[in-house]
């Protein structure tokens, strides 16, 4: 049975998600720092390979809006570098990067070989369990997921609660030429994997290239049977 708390966020999730179903990118960014304002909000961002065009949205907004970045320890070097970036192009005065705790690590994924016997408790260690500790200090958080990437994602709302707080997709909406204007727009640099044919860099060990033809995160846990590393199932209430 949900608290009184947490009856109060889904609420306003259903009704933030009926006003702002046909806003803006930009307008519904405005409502998320209304609804909470800036020290309870926090954008969660990976600076893959379509970061750029929801951080260039959430600076034009407000740059000072707390981003959280989740450094799992597996990244390519590539997107340490993109992240540093991106930083200074738009001018993101509030980044935090994110690290998995090292008892955690010691006790569960000693040999650094949990990614490929069991993805989805790597995942928990280096992901979902490091958010859910960054996020304690908000009300609300943004993420860049969109309807067009498929899979669980197609049917995802504007405005939705993750058990504690309000979650935003301020990019459900937009199609990929959308994203596509904004960079060209914006003159946004491409992830430097982008080229060698990585259209969707997540951790090192388990993303691969994919085709045009593929879905955008068809390279992401290939032949695993996997499509989402647990950050947008979790519960933190």
């Amino acid at each position: 049975m949900m608290s009184e708390d947490t009856e109060t966020v889904a609420v306003t999730a259903s009704r933030l998600d009926r006003d702002l179903s046909h806003a803006s990118p930009a307008q519904i960014v405005e409502a998320a720092l209304n609804a909470v304002g800036r020290e309870q909000l926090a954008v969660v961002s990976s600076f893959g390979t379509e970061s750029a065009a929801l951080l260039k949205v959430v600076a034009d907004v407000d740059p000072a809006i707390p981003v959280v970045f989740l450094d799992t320890g597996w990244l390519f070097a590539e997107t340490l570098a993109y992240r540093d970036t991106l930083i200074a192009t738009l001018g993101l005065r509030d980044v935090r990067s994110i690290r998995p705790l090292a008892d955690d690590l010691a006790q569960h994924d000693p040999d650094d070989e949990l990614w490929f016997s069991d993805p989805d408790a790597c995942c928990r260690i280096r992901k979902v369990e490091p958010l859910k500790r960054a996020l304690l200090p908000f009300k609300a958080w943004i993420n860049g997921r969109k309807r067009f990437q498929g899979g669980a994602r197609a049917i995802i709302p504007v405005v939705e609660d993750d058990g504690a707080r309000l979650k935003f997709n301020p990019l459900a909406n937009v199609s990929a030429e959308d994203i596509a204007a904004i960079y060209a727009l914006a003159k946004l640099p491409a992830h430097p994997l982008a080229a060698s044919g990585f259209r969707s860099v997540g951790c090192m060990p388990c993303t691969s290239r994919a085709t045009a033809d593929e879905d955008s995160r068809a390279g992401r846990w290939r032949g695993r049977g996997k499509t989402e590393c647990g950050i947008h199932t979790m519960k933190t209430s």
